[in-house]
């Protein structure tokens, strides 16, 4: 079989077998180079670089790439939100784990003395010294720092102040965003009828309304500078502090559990269930 083609220098017009198609050489008549088409009569030039259009690949890879990014923003904003969200919920679930030990604590040393520890010792004048929580380190796995701290001096004296500087993991919230490392995040509550009241001791028996209904301590971003200092937060003073959490207000209980709270309710009935004996019906 053969090809006609002619040249699209000179326009000569050229026969050759259909072996010789796709290949290029020069013109019979001109000498320009020409290529051979594959079948049927026509013209080619010569053969050139590549299209001067648009290659469709490249369209396709343009396509690909704006919808990764596209995906890529839709996913960032699913992703990161809820990347916080565990984040704020493992802390959460950590806080809460601090509290209990703090729970259990209290009811140990409430095992070893038959009652309850007072939230602030004070000296023989009623002048406030140190935390309840100093009295709780041996049930925390502190009793090398109980043992060091001196009982008869203020937490801040030149014999406590290297014991009051020392960071204590169970007393610091994981959601804190601000203070020192050596402050508590927790406090106790105190005021009038509430279980760990001023300087004083109470039994379980003083606790009327259940311990489950009653309030002993909760955590704070507003906690003192040390876990030994006595900064609790007395009911009687108005507010509650700033919690470290955005929604929930972490408390815990006489009986050892802990319970998160909304932050508006907590402020509405925290007061009544800090009491140990008012006999509050508390909408839990």
């Amino acid at each position: 079989m053969s090809i006609q083609f002619a040249c699209p220098h000179c326009g000569k017009q050229t026969v050759v077998a259909d072996q010789y198609a796709g290949q290029t050489g020069p013109c019979a008549s001109c000498g320009a180079q020409v290529t051979v088409p594959y079948s049927g009569t026509g013209t080619i030039g010569p053969p050139t670089g590549g299209s001067k259009g648009t290659s469709p690949l490249l369209i396709i890879l343009a396509v690909v790439v704006v919808a990764m990014l596209a995906c890529g923003g839709l996913l960032a904003a699913i992703v990161v939100p809820a990347v916080f969200s565990a984040r704020s919920a493992a802390q959460r679930v950590n806080s809460m784990n601090h509290l209990k030990q703090i729970g259990l604590a209290l009811h140990n040393y409430y095992d070893t003395h038959n009652t309850f520890p007072p939230a602030v010792v004070t000296d023989k004048d009623g002048k406030p010294l140190y935390s309840g929580r100093v009295l709780l380190l041996p049930y925390i796995e502190r009793g090398d720092l109980y043992d060091r701290f001196d009982k008869a001096k203020a937490w801040d004296s030149a014999e406590n102040l290297a014991v009051s500087q020392t960071m204590i993991d169970t007393f610091l919230d994981p959601a804190r965003t601000t203070g020192g490392p050596f402050r508590s995040d927790y406090v106790f509550v105190t005021g009038k009828n509430t279980i760990l009241e001023g300087n004083s001791t109470v039994r379980f028996a003083d606790i009327t309304d259940g311990t489950s209904n009653t309030v002993i301590a909760i955590e704070t971003s507003q906690g003192p500078a040390s876990w030994a200092a006595p900064g609790e937060w007395d009911v009687d003073s108005g507010t509650l502090p700033p919690s470290n959490h955005e929604r929930v207000r972490l408390i815990l209980y006489a009986d050892g559990s802990v319970r998160p709270m909304d932050h508006a309710a907590a402020q509405q009935i925290i007061r009544a269930a800090a009491t140990r004996n008012g006999g509050e019906v508390i909408p839990f």
